[in-house]
């Protein structure tokens, strides 16, 4: 409980809980602002329909960032 007119407490990355978790509209309008500010695209690979190009980007990621974890990687 604060006073009223009292300055808010300082911001920290440190102090976590006290935010909700982010919305899919929220995390959106991040991957929308990254393209236009960036040229940044942020598409989750599972949402890429094509299984040639969604299997280009993950050889890509894979080679510039390493295997995620808990990939499966189908007997190799």
């Amino acid at each position: 409980m604060s006073m009223h007119g009292a300055p808010l407490a300082p911001r920290s990355c440190l102090n976590r809980g006290t935010r909700s978790p982010t919305s899919d509209t929220e995390v959106n309008a991040m991957r929308a602002a990254a393209w236009h500010r960036h040229g940044v695209a942020a598409i989750p690979v599972d949402d890429v329909l094509d299984p040639w190009l969604r299997q280009a980007i993950t050889n890509e990621a894979n080679r510039r960032w390493g295997r995620r974890n808990g990939e499966i990687h189908h007997g190799r």
